[in-house]
């Protein structure tokens, strides 16, 4: 599902509000932490897991890491 979302300035952020009929269907409620990931595709929004996040963080510095032979693979 695609829905279009209005950003609003919140103090020093800027935050977006779920549709309701969203967030009931992703089992989210006020005060749940998701994850906000930069893909090459835009914005992507997960349910906070803990072990997600350390994958994420293994993952990046793996990337970083072997930056070099990635780009090769990736010709």
């Amino acid at each position: 599902m695609t829905k279009e979302l209005t950003l609003r300035q919140a103090g020093g952020s800027v935050s977006a509000t779920l549709p309701k009929d969203m967030a009931d269907r992703l089992h989210l409620e006020a005060g749940d932490r998701v994850l906000a990931i930069e893909t090459d595709r835009g914005i992507l929004l997960t349910p906070y897991d803990p072990e997600a996040e350390r994958a994420l963080k293994v993952a990046a510095r793996a990337a970083k890491t072997y930056r070099n032979a990635l780009r090769e693979l990736a010709k």
